[in-house]
């Protein structure tokens, strides 16, 4: 039922209205490490539903080769209802919604911890992001501290879709800023995660991916160094909005050249859309023939990267395992790296075995980091057989 009431008539009011200055609102989001108490929960705001277009939109400007994300006849011949929407899109909606209320005053990202993706998501589905505080460190004399928080996207049946920990470096302002939200909000997380998938069929459509990337193509140790690079352009202003990150680090020059040390000048590019343009650079060669992303260990992003940077990726293949019974595939774990500014092989030839190394690990090991590097992360996929 509609209600109808009469137009408000048009009247040009601002110059008879006087101007309060002792009234001004300077109005401000995120929190600092103060606001962040353990085991507060925020649900975060708006929410998205998601199209074709937008999907198909994403796996094509991040190099996606799956055909899950581009083809519906192949999705829905694979078992799936419709064409899958990326994982990694849903993850970075998921993160994104999440930062006006955890992270837009966060100093750094330090890394993503047991990312699961639970439930498949497919265009008409809407999503929205809840998070948990898990653990606050305070540091001493008002350094930034740190805050563990857990995130979870659910879908419009409020299903769980995915679950994932995060580590943020938070500034500390000696007092908190916001109020807490409401105690005793459901959070329907899940301590051990299961993965919902389709039954998948026995033969498969044929012909539309490449003949390399089977299960049986991968053997723990190889190395696999991917062909192409990426140059990333203010484009990345426009999809950090698309996705709802609000961090003003990302698209806003007067903010980001006021900060000091290694995160001040150019605005950074999103952690998300570099991570997404490194899966899509090696995907041709690793998740083609991907059924399902189950999730990834643990990552970080070791070095920004702002706009007119090259970026170029490396993967290693760490184990291989069978499948769940019944399906005709493996699974397989892939260590995935990203470097700037340097070919793949060049990286590779120039770092060698330090490459792998994690950067957080070398100081202990006497080892430099490496300033070219900017990703490190493991991740696990469910990769097809030959018939």
């Amino acid at each position: 039922m509609s209600v109808k009431i009469p137009y408000p008539k048009f009247e040009e009011l601002a110059s008879k209205q006087p101007v309060h200055l002792n009234q001004i609102k300077k109005l401000e989001y995120g929190r600092v490490l103060e606001d962040l108490d353990e085991g507060e929960v925020f649900c975060h705001p708006r929410g998205i539903t998601l199209t074709k277009a937008f999907a198909i939109d994403f796996a094509t400007t991040f190099m996606e080769t799956n055909p899950l994300y581009l083809n519906e006849v192949y999705a829905k011949a694979h078992g799936f209802k419709d064409l899958v929407v990326s994982p990694l899109m849903v993850m970075n909606i998921a993160l994104s919604l999440g930062v006006q209320n955890d992270s837009e005053k966060a100093v750094a990202n330090l890394g993503y911890y047991n990312v699961c993706f639970v439930k498949s998501v497919y265009p008409g589905d809407t999503l929205r992001a809840m998070t948990k505080v898990l653990k606050r460190e305070m540091k001493e004399g008002g350094k930034p501290g740190i805050a563990t928080i857990r995130t979870i996207a659910l879908n419009q049946n409020e299903e769980l879709i995915l679950q994932y920990d995060r580590k943020i470096m938070v500034a500390s302002a000696g007092k908190k800023t916001q109020a807490s939200t409401i105690e005793g909000q459901p959070f329907p997380e899940m301590p051990e995660p299961t993965i919902e998938m389709p039954s998948f069929p026995k033969s498969f459509p044929k012909n539309l991916t490449g003949v390399r990337t089977y299960f049986e193509d991968f053997k723990p140790g190889d190395i696999l160094v991917h062909a192409n690079g990426r140059t990333i352009t203010d484009e990345h202003y426009a999809w950090t909005y698309k996705l709802m990150n609000t961090h003003p680090l990302h698209y806003d020059r007067l903010y980001s050249s006021a900060r000091t040390g290694t995160m001040s000048g150019e605005p950074i590019v999103y952690g998300g859309l570099v991570f997404a343009w490194l899966a899509g650079l090696a995907s041709r060669d690793t998740t083609e023939n991907a059924l399902l992303d189950f999730g990834y260990t643990e990552g970080y992003h070791t070095q920004p990267v702002v706009s007119g940077d090259t970026i170029a990726a490396i993967s290693r293949v760490l184990t291989k395992e069978e499948g769940p019974a019944g399906i005709h595939a493996g699974i397989v774990t892939f260590q995935l790296m990203g470097v700037k500014n340097i070919r793949a092989p060049q990286a590779l030839e120039k770092f060698g075995a330090e490459l792998f190394v994690k950067e957080n690990h070398k100081k202990k090991q006497g080892l430099e980091k490496i300033s070219e590097k900017i990703f490190e992360i493991e991740r696990r996929v469910l990769v097809k057989k030959r018939m």
